[in-house]
């Protein structure tokens, strides 16, 4: 009843809601003369704060319709290409002329954590000039009806060996945070089975392969408390009337809770700077939070059997660095892997997966060619600016660049190096 009740107090505050955008359009309308007085600047970023704090926001829009290929503006368009009930496949393609040498296909798996894959944007945009971009689009688990089934740790492997065999040979995939632990739990699975359709290369960015390696707040918080206290207190049924009426979830509402409490004061600051932008009108910096907080204040549901198993796999019980997470009875072996090259990035400030995380990942993929494993560690961004922002674009992108165009299936190894096996096998 906990989700019913927070969806009757947002209906109950609309009429609030509507008003203070009535009273923001009568104090910013040019023609209203309170509009250009410090006074009626002031009622006006009232308002809209008031609205922006209470609204839902929803789901943004990539908007990516023009990028730089070869020193030249060309069109973007975006198509669905894949589809599940929990997940589109999203292709960015780019209008190149005919007969131009293909780029790199790039999958880039977007986190399953609350947010939307548009949080990704300035990451895709980042690599359109030098790659063919597809993207996973994670569904609100709100919006999928029961009917449809449930979707587990488990889905989320196959549906990510399926956008693979999807996508064809020669596919290069990039697992951004979350997504990192399946990620290379399919690549292995796919090299133990001797999958054709096994990535050319893996990059993981600031993903919790090990979170036993210098832990961090979230990382402790899920070990302390346990799977059992996230199932009694975090999970619960979808409300009507959404699409996915009855189905356990892990709401957006809390995640974003989460996310906003272990940075409160910068939330706070960020608001009242808002207000003075607004009041001294200064637009491009008001467009600038607005833009912001439109993404990350957007949120979706994800299953709670997803959302519980995640929790129990990678943080509580440390089942891939272990050598003891399985896949329907199928053990995962990254040992396994050795026809892949892999990159791990990672940010010298990241508080929710801590430096060495995701370099583990080099130490459980014993048998890649050691001329084929990479590391980057930015300075000076934190997990934000891993993926994202003008670190990423000027010092990560290239070296992402580099390394999948070096090696793509052209520059793979005939010969399969030797196996090494772990004391456990």
């Amino acid at each position: 009843m906990f989700y019913q009740l927070y969806e009757l107090n947002h209906a109950a505050v609309q009429p609030a809601r509507v008003y203070a955008d009535a009273v923001r359009m009568f104090y910013t309308n040019p023609l209203n003369p309170f509009a250009h007085t410090s006074w009626g600047r002031s009622v006006a970023a009232t308002a809209e704060l008031f609205e922006r704090t209470t609204r839902r926001y929803s789901k943004p829009q990539f908007g990516l319709t023009r990028t730089v290929v070869d020193w030249k503006s060309v069109d973007v368009t975006e198509k669905t290409v894949w589809s599940r009930p929990f997940c589109n496949l999203l292709r960015f393609e780019r209008a190149v002329p005919a007969g131009r040498r293909p780029d790199p296909k790039l999958l880039i798996v977007a986190p399953m954590s609350g947010h939307y894959a548009t949080l990704l944007r300035g990451t895709v945009e980042a690599m359109l000039p030098h790659a063919d971009v597809h993207i996973t689009d994670w569904v609100d688990a709100r919006m999928v009806p029961l009917s449809e089934g449930s979707f587990d740790l488990d889905d989320y492997i196959d549906y990510i060996v399926d956008m693979l065999h999807a996508l064809g040979p020669d596919t290069h995939v990039m697992a951004v945070c979350q997504p990192s632990v399946p990620v290379l739990a399919a690549v292995a699975l796919m090299e133990t089975r001797g999958d054709p359709f096994v990535p050319s290369t893996m990059t993981l960015m600031g993903g919790p392969i090990d979170t036993r390696r210098n832990p961090t707040a979230v990382n402790l918080l899920a070990e302390e408390k346990g799977t059992g206290w996230f199932r009694d207190n975090v999970t619960m049924q979808a409300p009507w009337p959404v699409p996915g009426f009855g189905r356990e979830v892990y709401p957006g509402f809390l995640q974003l809770s989460g996310f906003m409490s272990m940075n409160l004061d910068r939330h706070i600051i960020a608001h009242k700077d808002f207000f003075m932008h607004l009041v001294k009108h200064d637009g491009d910096s008001a467009e600038k939070h607005r833009d912001f907080y439109d993404e990350y204040m957007a949120v979706m549901d994800l299953t709670a059997e997803f959302y519980l198993q995640t929790v129990d796999t990678v943080f509580v019980r440390h089942a891939l660095p272990k050598g003891e997470m399985m896949h329907r009875g199928v053990a995962i072996d990254p040992a396994d892997i050795r026809n892949v090259a892999l990159f791990t990035v990672e940010g010298e400030n990241d508080d929710i997966s801590g430096l060495g995380q995701t370099q583990a990942a080099h130490d459980l993929c014993i048998n890649i060619p050691a001329d084929r494993h990479a590391h980057y560690m930015q300075p000076a961004v934190g997990h934000y600016g891993v993926f994202n922002g003008s670190r990423f674009r000027s010092e990560i992108v290239p070296r992402i660049v580099d390394f999948i165009t070096s090696y793509g299936r052209q520059t793979r190894v005939a010969v399969r190096p030797k196996l090494v096996r772990t004391a456990k096998k």
